[in-house]
């Protein structure tokens, strides 16, 4: 059995992570096993560590945390055929999610078990670090993009098939934002989106046909002139404020009325006192007041978890039958730009440390 190392978070909040010996754990039938590049870091990585038993209550420590990899392939599971070893993939880790819940399948370690259908092949071009960005903002994304109860928008494409629709991404910038405008493009759909001036031309890059400051005292009007005579889609809301403008918009469009949120609202600045009170108490009273506006506008709402498209089919139509055609063609870019922090495991810490700073346009990575 080769030997395995990881970052381990030894108990409720935790700091620093441990790295230390792992076991190395073989692929069930439907399995493959990957030799780390680089791993990349996601808010929802940290916060863990942070807020303890508020979030994942179900993970039992210690545990091994990170969802998203890229490396090569070393053992692969006796039903799997779209593999072999030595093969270069990115894959979702989805050992955080409560169905799956073992540290074999978490990200942080030289050894991750992955689901075949949670795979992709990567093509020589492309970087075990630049691959690594986006696994968890290709999920989310499609997640709210693609779910039955979701936005339920039609599968990507190569080529892509138009649907004559227009989407709201408000959030354009961000990890899921930037995988939210290249899916949606590559589903068919026209996309407007929001962000900082400094990364107008980023989200252009990416897909978008029109991009409007999210700062600006006029979005909201905005927005509701750009989708003047175009039949929306929906929204995907994305970052602190962003539902609630979307609600505002949406009230004002012809055609889909619904919101995926990928945000979950925290307070603004964060509570230094009674934390878990403070947290919990914005959280109701923003669930009660979302559910008002949006029951009064007919606007239906719901949050996106980034696990779900694992058993629904959304998972192998964006894994298996689309990204690895759109990465090998170019027709994908792997976006956000990783901001590599370090070689080895024991930067993932600092990696939680550097990202919690803030990120613009970037993804925490370390490299293997």
């Amino acid at each position: 059995m080769p030997s395995n190392t990881a970052a381990w978070l030894t108990a409720a909040k935790a700091n620093p992570l441990e790295v230390k010996s792992a076991p190395y754990t073989s692929p069930r039938e439907n399995e493959i096993v990957i030799k780390n590049g680089a791993v990349a870091i996601n808010p929802a990585d940290w916060l863990k560590q942070d807020m303890g038993d508020m979030m994942f209550s179900w993970i039992k420590y210690p545990f091994i945390l990170g969802s998203d990899v890229a490396g090569e392939v070393v053992e692969i599971g006796r039903a799997v055929t779209r593999f072999k070893v030595g093969d270069r993939v990115v894959g979702h880790a989805v050992g955080m999610d409560k169905k799956y819940n073992r540290s074999a399948e978490g990200a942080f370690q030289t050894y991750t078990v992955l689901l075949a259908h949670m795979a992709s092949p990567i093509p020589s071009t492309l970087s075990y670090e630049n691959a690594a960005v986006l696994p968890l903002g290709v999920s989310t994304a499609a997640c709210g993009l693609f779910q039955k109860d979701q936005l339920a928008l039609q599968y990507p494409s190569v080529p892509p098939k138009p649907t004559g629709k227009t989407l709201l991404v408000w959030g354009g910038s961000t990890s899921v934002g930037s995988n939210a405008i290249q899916l949606a493009v590559a589903a068919g759909y026209e996309v407007i989106t929001t962000a900082s001036p400094r990364n107008f031309d980023y989200v252009k890059k990416l897909g978008a046909s029109q991009v409007f400051d999210y700062n600006s005292k006029a979005i909201v009007d905005d927005l509701i002139h750009a989708f003047k005579d175009k039949t929306i889609a929906g929204a995907i809301s994305i970052g602190h404020g962003a539902a609630e403008a979307c609600l505002d918009i949406l009230d004002k469009c012809e055609g889909d009325k619904f919101i995926s949120m990928a945000s979950y609202p925290v307070p603004q600045p964060p509570p230094k006192h009674f934390v878990f009170l403070s947290t919990v108490f914005y959280f109701v009273s923003w669930s009660i007041s979302n559910w008002f506006k949006s029951r009064a506008r007919h606007i239906r709402t719901k949050f996106i978890f980034g696990t779900t498209l694992v058993d629904n089919g959304v998972g192998k139509a964006v894994y298996v039958d689309f990204l690895p055609k759109a990465l090998a063609e170019g027709t994908y870019i792997a976006a956000p730009d990783p901001q590599v922090v370090g070689n080895g495991l024991e930067c993932v810490q600092a990696g939680f440390d550097f990202q919690k700073k803030g990120m613009s346009a970037k993804k925490v990575v370390v490299s293997l």
